[in-house]
């Protein structure tokens, strides 16, 4: 601040010694120049008689004489602008002055007035040229000049003064005005400035009281606002951070956090029993969490840059592990959810059925057969319908066992797929023929549409066959009137199969649970059409283990619409 106002007044004073210097040279010329207009006007009366006289010889010798006594050059010339006489030199070698500035203004009738160099005397000097009249006629013209330098001389002393006070008052303005300037600005700003580092070393204590009254006041009164507010916000960002501490520190699953390098930020105490290491912040999690899967699930996300979850099993028992993906930071966070007891229990459920049916299967069989052999035997009308009674009941007992056995096998992933390339349409066409003879008895109408160019799937035919079935079965069962439709279509790489009745439908409460095994809409109507509530179960399960997906869309008393997608074979 101090260097700037010191160049600031080195410049002013440079301005006004520039600018006295040129006024105080204007006003000598000036005075000067009406010096010599009064000195021609005096001097007329004393060359008039011998520029008449017509003696150049005598009128030389005067002017020089007189030039010499009033330390002024006297130039006499004609008005064709021959020079007659001059003080400094011979006019002989003079050459004609008829152009010069001075002359011609003169020859005008006026004053003439001209600062330049003298060509014959090489320096600078201001001329005074005056027309001296007779009879209205111009006789001769007066010149008069003097040299610049002793203008010059007058000039330079008076500047000098002049810079000699302009920099005493420049020294005492700046060592008495400045600096005090200089310091009441700089030493608020100095305890702005370690205030502000003391800030930066989490001091939020600090605070600047300034006694000025101008802006740096408002300033520091604004800092100080400021801090304040930082402060409250550090103390909120404290309380939060430690809530967030204590939640993650209590949470019973499992925490993982990773940054964009698959670094751990995050790792609770409870992923720390899971994983049975020293999960340390910083590290890849890869170092110390070495199960494939779970690399997989990981690479999966950060590679589709989208959620996913996986069944993982530790050393601690079986996780969900939900891994998502926080885009705006590309950061993972995963979380361990222990299902090993749900795991268990399924086991034990799954265990269960299939024990249960197992045992079922073969008294249910020799039940099947004595009512066989009773139906040969002579039996009373009553007698028949009770035994109708005990064989429909029979029937449907046989069929959920089967189901049972069925969907145990395809939960635990037992029943292998035998993988070919399955023609869609010959298979929907296939399953169709079995349900001739039903369309036609309920007499309701049925349309079967393809594409021409569709592609084959990876299946296992007998299995897909089982989910067409179980299928077209529920869609003519439920269906008293209107008709079925069945479409094959080609989707980019994926070809989907729509079956759509005109059936009674499903309420919409319902949607999200017909998967569900045992669970029918109506139950009544269950019953009496002989229906186990497995069937779309094992639709499911047999979908999920081809990779591909079943939708389901309907209306109460329009009917209901099932959409599988399979995706093409890679050929």
């Amino acid at each position: 601040m101090f260097s700037s106002y010191l160049t600031l007044t080195t410049v002013l004073c440079a301005l006004i010694i520039v600018s006295s210097l040129y006024i105080i040279r204007s006003a000598h010329i000036d005075a000067t120049a009406k010096d010599l207009t009064n000195l021609a006007a005096a001097l007329k009366g004393q060359i008039t008689p011998l520029v008449i006289e017509k003696n150049p010889e005598k009128l030389d010798s005067f002017v020089k004489d007189l030039g010499k006594q009033i330390r002024t050059r006297i130039t006499i010339m004609a008005p064709d602008g021959v020079v007659l006489s001059d003080s400094e030199e011979n006019p002989i070698r003079m050459e004609n002055h008829q152009t010069r500035v001075e002359m011609a203004q003169a020859l005008e009738g006026n004053t003439g007035e001209s600062l330049r160099l003298s060509g014959t005397l090489k320096q600078e000097m201001l001329y005074i040229a005056t027309p001296v009249k007779k009879d209205n006629k111009i006789l001769y013209v007066l010149r008069v000049s003097r040299f610049l330098r002793e203008i010059a001389a007058t000039t330079n002393r008076l500047v000098q003064k002049i810079v000699i006070v302009t920099l005493v008052m420049d020294v005492a303005g700046l060592f008495f005005f400045a600096l005090l300037f200089a310091r009441s600005v700089s030493q608020p700003v100095r305890k702005l400035s370690l205030a502000l580092r003391k800030v930066a070393q989490q001091n939020f204590a600090i605070r600047v009281f300034l006694k000025t009254n101008d802006e740096l006041r408002g300033l520091a009164d604004s800092f100080n606002h400021m801090i304040a507010e930082m402060e409250e916000l550090f103390s909120e960002l404290s309380r939060q951070k430690e809530e967030l501490n204590g939640i993650i520190t209590s949470l019973q699953e499992g925490l993982l956090a990773l940054d964009k390098e698959d670094r751990i930020l995050i790792a609770n105490a409870s992923l720390r029993e899971i994983a049975h290491e020293n999960l340390e912040q910083g590290r890849h999690y890869w170092e110390v969490l070495r199960e494939p899967k779970l690399i997989d699930l990981i690479r999966e996300v950060r590679a589709g840059r989208r959620n996913a979850s996986a069944e993982i099993e530790f050393s601690a028992g079986i996780f969900l592990c939900s891994a998502t993906f926080l885009s705006f930071k590309e950061e993972i966070t995963v979380i361990f959810h222990d299902i090993t007891e749900i795991k268990k229990l399924e086991k034990i459920k799954t265990d269960f059925v299939l024990n249960v049916s197992h045992e079922l299967r073969t008294p249910l069989t020799s039940i099947k057969g004595f009512i066989e052999t009773l139906e040969t035997t002579a039996l009373n009308t009553e007698n028949r319908h009770y035994l109708e009674i005990i064989k429909r009941n029979t029937d449907r007992l046989i069929n959920v066992v089967n189901d049972l056995l069925v969907l145990s096998e395809l939960e635990e992933k037992t029943s292998s797929l035998r993988v070919e390339a399955v023609n869609m349409k010959d298979l929907v066409d296939r399953v169709l023929k079995i349900f001739e003879p039903q369309i036609k008895a309920k007499g309701i109408s049925f349309s079967f549409i393809s594409d021409p160019d569709l592609p084959s799937v990876d299946g296992d035919p007998f299995k897909l066959e089982q989910v067409f079935i179980n299928l077209l079965d529920n869609a003519i069962k439920y269906t008293e009137k209107g008709g079925i439709s069945v479409e094959l279509h080609r989707r980019d790489d994926k070809l989907a199969v729509i079956i759509e009745d005109t059936g009674a439908g499903i309420p919409q409460e319902h949607l999200s649970r017909i998967f569900e095994r045992f669970y029918v809409v109506d139950k009544s109507r269950s019953k009496k059409l002989g229906g186990t509530g497995l069937g779309l179960s094992i639709v499911k399960h047999i979908i999920l283990l081809h990779d591909a997906a079943i939708d389901v869309s309907s209306t109460p008393g329009v009917g209901t619409r099932f959409t599988v997608t399979f995706r093409a074979r890679n050929t």
